[in-house]
């Protein structure tokens, strides 16, 4: 998906750089911890469970005190060039379709979410993290935090398609879980949170599927002051590139990958299809109501894909 190169870069809509973390922190059991992390942590696990509990004796760099927006990202034009300024710029187009849609459709007001890009680690709401945990959001600072050198673990690690969509599904993966905890949501996670029918699976799909409603009005809805939409229309690979990274995250494919089979019992997220269907749902109705994943029978084929 690609940004109107005229369109301005909030300087204030980020935070970026420290706070940084005393001590050493690593992950332990090398690619091994990474998964068994990443199946907790990536695309929106609760991190409060997890952080800190990885640390070890081997230094990571640490982020310094930083500023707002990395000064280099400007314009659509930018966010189209660097991965940090395109997590910014998405950020924005977020703030534009969930203002309006939530207000709409929910009788809620958004409320942004706080954004902080990082490089190796960080202090949070929820505990210390480093580079190794994966984009995620934190509720209680109500902060969506990344290190974008992630993207390319998306590709080398899980075989993701490296096209802006797939990045920017991850942005909005990661708001929808923002969206989660607005409308009170977010804790049915941790009340059931492993298993093929899990809260936390269940949890996980809304927020795709939240991910794929602002797919949908992302390159219709103006910009601020009524000008044009902040994304260019999206064409048939834009949408096979989010398909792919919400694809390549399934609990099957991390699990196979990384012990040879498979065991829903332990799933978190979902398995590869059911990410992609609950994308596509948001995505092809616009409708919050049709990410209602909490009482959907069959979570592999939702009730608007039928």
């Amino acid at each position: 998906m690609t940004f109107n190169e005229g369109m301005q870069i909030d300087p204030n809509r980020a935070s970026s750089g420290g706070p940084g973390m005393g001590g050493k922190i690593a992950l332990g059991g090398g690619a091994g911890g990474l998964i068994v992390l990443v199946l907790t942590l990536l695309l929106g696990g609760d991190p409060g469970s997890v952080l800190g509990q990885f640390t070890g004796n081997e230094d990571q760099q640490q982020t310094q005190p930083g500023a707002g927006t990395p000064a280099h990202c400007k314009t659509g034009e930018d966010a189209n060039k660097y991965v940090d300024c395109r997590v910014v710029a998405t950020a924005q187009s977020l703030d534009v379709v969930w203002g309006d849609q939530l207000a709409k459709q929910t009788g809620k007001k958004y409320v942004q979410p706080n954004l902080h890009l990082f490089s190796g680690a960080t202090a949070t709401g929820c505990g210390n993290a480093t580079s190794d945990v994966g984009p995620f959001y934190c509720p209680p600072d109500r902060t969506a935090y990344f290190d974008v050198s992630f993207f390319q673990e998306l590709v080398d690690r899980f075989g993701s398609s490296g096209g802006p969509l797939a990045q920017e599904y991850v942005v909005a993966h990661e708001f929808g879980h923002h969206i989660q905890n607005q409308l009170g949501d977010i804790n049915r996670a941790q009340r059931d949170p492993q298993g093929a029918n899990s809260g936390a699976v269940r949890t996980e799909l809304q927020a795709d599927c939240y991910a794929g409603l602002w797919a949908y009005y992302a390159d219709k809805t103006p910009g601020p002051g009524g000008g044009q939409p902040f994304l260019k229309p999206l064409s048939d690979n834009d949408i096979n590139d989010a398909l792919s990274a919400a694809a390549s995250v399934g609990d099957d494919r991390i699990q196979r990958a990384a012990q040879g089979r498979v065991n829903p019992e332990k799933f978190t997220h979902g398995n590869s299809e059911q990410r992609k269907n609950w994308f596509l749902t948001g995505y092809r109705t616009g409708q919050v109501k049709a990410c209602d994943t909490y009482t959907a029978r069959d979570l592999t084929h939702p009730p608007a894909l039928h």
